[in-house]
């Protein structure tokens, strides 16, 4: 079923899997999203504003906010989430992004230990398409799927094609750290830069582009058995940026964790491709020594001697400099006094930047 049919009725429904029944999904901001997108003014808005970073940056702010605490709660009761689940009591979260992205019971989500099955990278609602590049119905009638432009490498998609791709759309009321689906060696995570749509069924009928035409981070894992997959981050209105909580290189099993979404989300999508045989993704990630000089954050040599250069803490340069936001401390690595650099939003790429500072 197209999700274009799928939404014929006026709204989302899925299959539960755990009872084969077929729900409804509550929809989070249901009322601002028909309106963004389906009201030639809300489009105009959508546009001019909408997609754009600085609307999720600011969102983010304001669920860092202490008083953001308060949404909590009622959140939890009105989409019936199950607090058994939580690894931390809800009154233990100092602001509604804490909760967003908040830990579970590990036995909350157990994993699958069969050597030869492929996991879910997280919660969602998910689809299955056995052949990516002969998909003619991607979400609407007649829509292929753009291999190229979603992975952002031609040599790349080719040799994909023919391979098989899972989607898992999280919502808001989903638990927001992804897992690997399969063990295997960890590559560092690629930037494509792009816009924030919303990933929502209701903003997908209107415009299936969305796939390869917001921002993506893409990692390879190289597995044993299914060649290497590509796991690609997805963002959307509301989540920009992502926390890669594994260190690229290391052997990582399955159902380790991979990441967590550092902004208030509206939804936000995964994606896995499995390639009939092996490629080797460009990496344009690096590895710098830092520390922390007042308000600033300093790159250093690696022997800790030499400034490469600084950037200020949590505010988007417009000058296409980076800030706080575009570093990220790898977490259970042991190495702390390094960050991994990340992406811009606005000027250089990281390419051309990493050279500059070499």
């Amino acid at each position: 079923m197209t999700v274009e049919k799928n939404l014929s009725c006026g709204e989302v429904r899925y299959v539960d899997r755990r009872d084969g029944g077929l729900k409804t999904e509550a929809i989070y901001g249901e009322r601002a999203l028909r309106w963004v997108y389906g009201n030639p003014l809300g489009r105009l808005a959508q546009w001019l504003l909408v997609r754009r970073w600085i609307v999720s940056a600011w969102y983010g702010r304001k669920m860092d906010e202490v008083k953001s605490y308060l949404r909590i709660a009622p959140f939890i009761e009105k989409y019936g989430l199950d607090e058994s689940e939580f690894a931390e009591p809800a009154s233990e979260y100092a602001s509604f992004n804490d909760f967003f992205y908040r830990k579970l019971k590990p036995e909350a989500r157990p994993v699958d230990a069969a050597a030869d099955s492929v996991v879910f990278p997280a919660d969602g609602r998910h689809m299955v398409f056995a052949d990516i590049t002969s998909e003619n119905n991607f979400l609407v009638k007649g829509q292929s799927f753009d291999l190229q432009r979603f992975l952002g490498d031609s040599d790349l998609a080719k040799r994909y094609e023919g391979g098989s791709m899972l989607l898992s759309r999280l919502c808001p009321v989903d638990y927001h750290r992804f897992h690997f689906p399969c063990a295997g060696d960890a590559g560092i995570p690629r930037l494509i830069n792009g816009w924030l749509y919303s990933v929502n069924p209701i903003a997908l009928i209107t415009r299936p582009t969305i796939f390869w035409e917001n921002k993506r981070i893409v990692t390879a894992i190289d597995t044993p058995s299914l060649g290497q997959v590509q796991f690609v981050e997805i963002g959307a209105t509301m989540v920009g940026s992502v926390r890669q909580t594994y260190m690229p290189g290391d052997t990582v099993a399955k159902g380790d964790e991979k990441a967590r979404e550092l902004k208030e989300a509206v939804e936000s999508v995964e994606s896995e491709l499995l390639a009939r045989g092996d490629v080797r993704a460009s990496a344009v990630y690096q590895f710098y020594r830092a520390a922390a000089r007042g308000d600033r954050l300093v790159l250093l040599s690696p022997d800790g001697s030499q400034e490469l250069g600084g950037f200020e803490f949590g505010r988007q340069r417009r000058d296409g400099g980076l800030c706080l936001t575009d570093f990220v401390a790898p977490e259970r690595s042991g190495r702390e006094d390094y960050v991994c650099l990340l992406a811009t939003t606005v000027g250089p790429g990281i390419r051309e930047l990493s050279e500059g500072l070499k």
